[in-house]
């Protein structure tokens, strides 16, 4: 048990923060928690008005597994907390040429859906199902379960035998091209790489594994919304005596003699502490929270940024029945596409758009009759090259163009409710380098080594959680750095004493 006099301070309530704070709550360890916004969750949010209930962040959740062995750890069941749904079909793909493809849950219902476009592919599908199975076995305890703190942790003879089996040498692309004959088909798989912020004409095909995991695994949808998984997490912390300061900004990492003391908040209070855990982009932490880490800042600035998005928050006053719960609506050159991004800086001429309308399965997120479509486009990061503030309607109008073209027939002329925001908005509200939704990209075999580590090397019992350390972003890799940090900060505290 903690000494009384003993306390983890937590900046950034997001889903890593809440996750770190429940398992060392759990231990018995005293933790504050402070975040700025008025409620906690991070990129994990919601936007409402009149009438319309959107989720602005995550909308899809893999490996639920993790969020019930979290509230396990608190000896809680997660049946009493939050109700999972199967999402069927986990997403309808539409192309340019009028093409449609439904992402069936169960397999045979897949495996139907791609004799359809492509029958060499059928076989092509169990193939890529069982190299990737290798993959995610080789992987998971390593990179996921249990993630590393740095390159030289992973220097072991299991990782040099693994190493070149895990897919790292060639990209996602040359190995979903491999597999799937179908132009339709190498598209839906390549489209993984957006997962993690990344091209998949650059990302290595280990991540093809996310490919995987959601086609064994399951696409779960969180009833009442996706934020009501940050509600769940927050009244579990509480319960287990988290103290949670909302509205509460932290403007500095308090050190001496290169160790942690506490943190100094907005209003002027110094809070101690005897470790200090991260929920926020380290990138933003090194540059403006911690005095004297210039060189790490600026190392960290010349690493590549995940991409960002551009989002339209869309009520309308009619029905689409060809829309899912999930829709991606391709562009029809999609190499073209992540070279703008990626390699220009610019937003694509052509984007690939996403649709997410919770009200399908939540029909109180709209009024009677109408739709809440979460319109999202991967952007490039904030750069110089792009005046948001200039530019942002006549994409907004792109955009939409795109999806009338589509299918979603007078769109522009239903719309009741519209809200946007830019990259520049992303990079302003979550203290997000660039805007990037995923913090570094992964378009390299070194950027998993290069991510920085959850405990710092420059500053003592300082800790990252989050999507911009390891294992990643997304829901279940959050959640899975609160558990590692926690463990880190749990051995951490045994040496000491």
């Amino acid at each position: 048990m903690a000494s009384r006099s003993e306390r983890v301070l937590i900046v950034g309530g997001g889903l890593g923060g809440l996750a770190a704070a429940i398992h060392l709550a759990a231990q018995g360890q005293r933790v504050i928690l402070f975040e700025q916004h008025e409620q906690v969750g991070g990129k994990l949010n919601l936007h409402t008005a009149e009438g319309y209930t959107f989720d602005t962040g995550p909308s899809l959740l893999t490996m639920p597994w993790i969020i019930r062995d979290l509230f396990a750890t608190a000896g809680r069941r997660r049946e009493d907390y939050l109700e999972l749904v199967p999402v069927e079909p986990t997403c309808r793909y539409t192309w340019p040429d009028g093409t449609c493809f439904d992402a069936a849950q169960r397999l045979p219902d897949l495996l139907d859906a791609v004799r359809r476009l492509e029958p060499a592919d059928v076989g092509g599908l169990l193939r890529f199902l069982a190299h990737t199975a290798g993959v995610y076995e080789r992987v998971s305890d390593r990179f996921l379960l249990h993630p590393f703190d740095g390159f030289a942790e992973l220097l072991s003879l299991e990782f040099l035998q693994n190493g070149l089996r895990i897919d790292a040498l060639r990209t996602m692309d040359t190995a979903v091209r491999g597999f799937f004959r179908s132009p339709y088909l190498r598209q839906v798989f390549n489209r993984y790489a957006t997962y993690n912020g990344s091209s998949p004409y650059l990302t290595p095909a280990t991540f093809n594994v996310i490919a995987y995991i959601e086609m064994v695994e399951g696409g779960w949808y969180v009833r009442g919304g996706m934020y009501t998984l940050a509600r769940a997490l927050l009244r579990l912390a509480e319960e287990l005596g988290v103290e949670v300061q909302t509205g509460c900004a932290v403007s500095a990492i308090e050190t001496a003699s290169g160790v942690v003391r506490g943190v100094r908040l907005a209003d002027g209070r110094t809070v101690a502490g005897t470790q200090v855990i991260v929920n926020a982009d380290p990138r933003y932490t090194y540059a403006n929270l911690l005095q004297g880490q210039q060189r790490t800042a600026l190392r960290l600035a010349t690493l590549e940024p995940s991409c960002s998005g551009f989002v339209l928050l869309l009520g309308i006053d009619c029905v689409y029945e060809a829309l899912r719960h999930h829709n991606i609506f391709f562009s029809a050159d999609y190499p073209r596409e992540f070279a703008a991004i990626f390699q220009k800086g610019v937003p694509a001429p052509d984007p690939t758009v996403y649709v997410n309308v919770t009200s399908v399965t939540d029909p109180q997120h709209a009024p009677p009759g109408h739709m809440n479509l979460f319109v999202l486009v991967n952007a490039p990061a904030v750069n110089e090259r792009v005046n948001w503030r200039r530019e942002a309607a006549g994409y907004r109008d792109t955009v939409l163009a795109k999806l009338e073209r589509m299918g979603l027939h007078n769109l522009r002329q239903h719309i009741v409710y519209e809200h946007w925001m830019t990259p520049l908005d992303l990079q302003q509200r979550y203290n997000a380098a660039g805007g990037a939704i995923y913090g570094l990209a992964s378009n390299n075999p070194f950027t998993a080594f290069l991510r920085p580590p959850l405990r710092a090397r420059e500053v003592g019992n300082l800790y990252f959680v989050g999507g911009g350390t390891h294992p990643g972003g997304g829901i279940p890799l959050v959640l899975l750095s609160g558990q590692a940090v926690a463990r880190r900060v749990l051995d951490d505290s045994c040496k000491v004493r």
